[in-house]
């Protein structure tokens, strides 16, 4: 009895590293959301309990939510997300059918940008994006003669989402992808040989009878990476712009709408409540991904 009782003090003395840290940094702060959601809170007075006023709201009054961020927002995530996650696949597949030194450069390559983000966005999109005659796209163009006047890329709201699109599917090829490259890799090279011995005949049925069957964990695990890093990108309008809003709300995330109100408002309750609904939204994006690639067992 008392060694049984020891192992599971055992147990839970290893697990106890992890509950704290995924109580201090997940279940209080969401918690934390929910509960001021329902109050109004200016981060100066105590917060006030006013029930669904926020969502109702939200859903009513708050016309730049209806009309521009939440319809920029789904854009975005059915262009980016999906897009990011098939970009991910490719590439993993590819990078896994040359040898192993260049598939390791190659991978190092395509994986850096998720590490440098902040510093490719100043050194290559604005540069490559600047207003002035010297941004390179603009220079490109001018030469060509295919303007006549430099183009303000990231202050148009005809140009700044395709420019967010562009910057994150670059972005993309985060710890997801090479999730998707280990498990190709580690699939049972026999398998193949008896996949064509069955009656399999070129590669495109090789990727969909054999490899995506026997790599169900990493997509799962590659697909809700993107359903999160899709939603944690909305950062990259304003970085590009350097206004919040973005100039017209043409780039403007439910992430965008959140900081406006929580840090520049300083409406708290009202930005916990629009952080519920994304936190509701990527939930019901990952129970998709769930259903697609969760094991049915």
């Amino acid at each position: 009895m008392k060694h049984g009782m020891r192992e599971e003090l055992s147990a839970y003395a290893f697990l106890a590293p992890y509950l704290i840290l995924f109580s201090l940094f997940i279940v209080i702060p969401v918690g934390a959301a929910i509960a001021l959601s329902f109050t109004y809170f200016n981060t100066v007075e105590r917060p006030v309990f006013i029930g669904l006023q926020n969502y109702v709201n939200l859903l009513t009054q708050d016309s730049e939510f209806m009309m521009y961020v939440l319809p920029n927002t789904i854009k975005f995530a059915l262009l980016v997300g999906p897009g990011g996650y098939i970009l991910s696949f490719w590439l993993a597949w590819l990078l896994a059918q040359i040898p192993r030194k260049s598939r390791t450069v190659l991978a190092l390559a395509l994986y850096s940008p998720s590490m440098t983000a902040a510093v490719a966005m100043a050194v290559i999109w604005l540069t490559l994006f600047s207003g002035d005659s010297a941004g390179y796209m603009n220079a490109f163009m001018l030469k060509v003669g295919l303007i006549d006047e430099p183009i303000q890329w990231t202050q148009s709201p005809h140009y700044l989402m395709p420019i967010m699109i562009v910057v994150t599917l670059w972005n993309s090829m985060g710890v997801g992808f090479l999730a998707m490259m280990a498990g190709i890799l580690n699939i049972n090279k026999e398998m193949y040989e008896a996949g064509y011995m069955d009656g399999i005949k070129n590669r495109l049925q090789e990727v969909w009878y054999i490899t995506i069957p026997s790599m169900k964990p990493q997509m799962l695990f590659g697909a809700v990476m993107a359903v999160v890093g899709t939603f944690q990108a909305g950062e990259i309008g304003v970085q590009l712009s350097g206004t919040n809003p973005t100039p017209q709300y043409s780039g403007q995330l439910l992430i965008n709408h959140i900081a406006d109100y929580g840090f520049i408002r300083y409406d708290m309750g009202y930005a916990s409540a629009i952080s519920v609904v994304l936190l509701l939204i990527i939930y019901g994006f990952s129970k998709v991904a769930w259903r697609l690639f969760g094991d049915k067992d």
